[in-house]
């Protein structure tokens, strides 16, 4: 398999899941539309995001502050009315929590943090314009028995079943807990993001119940990821709990199963670019429900987040709707 120049229709810039063959086409869009003066990020560092499609932040969050986010963690997981709600994924065979979405609607305390300049201001300069939330989530990989998320770009399925038209959504993963090389932490296949594999499976109905547990359709074949593999390397994220990395929508990423005692959980924030909106799904029945993949398009702003805080909020301490 070749790296081929795609031949896109007016509606469809990335086909995926329409062909019985898999196929690596060049990437259509800038990654970076934002400058040095735009916001936080200096030039050096939006140049290497150009380049590898991510960038890390060594301090994003204070010590202190993470301790306020792990309490929220807690408080999250144990609460029965959030465990029963259907934000809630839990790991396939176990009612063990694996995520958490819509978390920015679900907790004051995450809807904070969505709207704090150190974030959302790294994904407005990226992006060079207003950015709505499409998707948040808290990630809990517990010691020992936290599964695995297999390699994939998140752009091929927020294309094929959200509907976003182009590439121009960015997203941060902030750790809670310290990320080690042996606790499952994040891989990213570095320059991936300029390549997008298009994959072979139709979207089955109601896909999303599955795939938010583990998915298969969707994801990457063999014979493209060592091609990816073999041309880009992969490198590993480590650092403190409090530091981030963010990463273009296409790039190549996955994360091991964790079964050392140490737990690895994230806050998880898609930005996408207010003029790049999803329309229907390029390949899939219906769009996934909407605590999935945001239709609300209204701009994070400093007082009140992406359309809002609100939806369907649990008690105890959590937003009101």
């Amino acid at each position: 398999m070749s790296i081929i120049e795609s031949h896109p229709t007016i509606d469809d810039a990335y086909p995926t899941r329409k062909c019985a063959e898999a196929a690596l086409l060049y990437r259509q869009d800038q990654v970076v539309h934002g400058e040095a003066g735009d916001g936080p990020i200096d030039a050096a560092t939006l140049d290497a995001y150009e380049a590898n499609g991510f960038l890390s932040v060594d301090q994003l969050l204070a010590p202190d502050e993470v301790e306020d986010y792990r309490a929220e963690l807690r408080r999250l997981s144990a609460d029965p009315e959030v465990l029963a709600d259907e934000r809630t994924v839990t790991e396939r065979g176990s009612d063990e929590v694996r995520s958490i979405f819509e978390v920015h609607k679900i907790s004051e305390v995450f809807a904070g943090l969505v709207r704090d300049p150190r974030v959302v201001g790294r994904a407005r300069q990226i992006l060079g314009s207003e950015v709505y939330i499409h998707q948040s989530r808290v990630n809990y990989k517990p010691g020992f028995t936290g599964k695995d998320f297999y390699w994939h770009s998140d752009f091929e399925t927020w294309h094929a079943e959200d509907g976003m038209p182009r590439m121009r959504a960015v997203s941060i993963s902030i750790a809670l807990t310290e990320n080690f090389v042996h606790n499952g932490g994040l891989m990213i296949m570095p320059g991936s993001h300029k390549t997008f594999v298009a994959c072979v499976g139709e979207t089955p109905d109601d896909h999303y119940k599955e795939s938010l547990r583990g998915q298969e359709i969707g994801t990457p074949d063999a014979a493209s990821l060592s091609i990816l593999a073999d041309k880009h390397g992969i490198e590993l994220f480590t650092g403190p709990a409090g530091s981030a990395t963010m990463f273009d929508c296409n790039c190549m990423h996955g994360s091991n199963g964790n079964i050392t005692p140490f737990p690895r959980s994230n806050v998880f924030i898609v930005f996408n670019s207010v003029e790049n909106t999803c329309v229907e799904p390029f390949s899939a029945p219906a769009p996934r429900p909407e605590f999935i993949g945001a239709r609300d398009f209204t701009p994070v702003s400093a007082g009140g987040g992406s359309g809002g805080v609100g939806g369907r909020p649990p008690s105890n301490g959590t937003v009101g709707g």
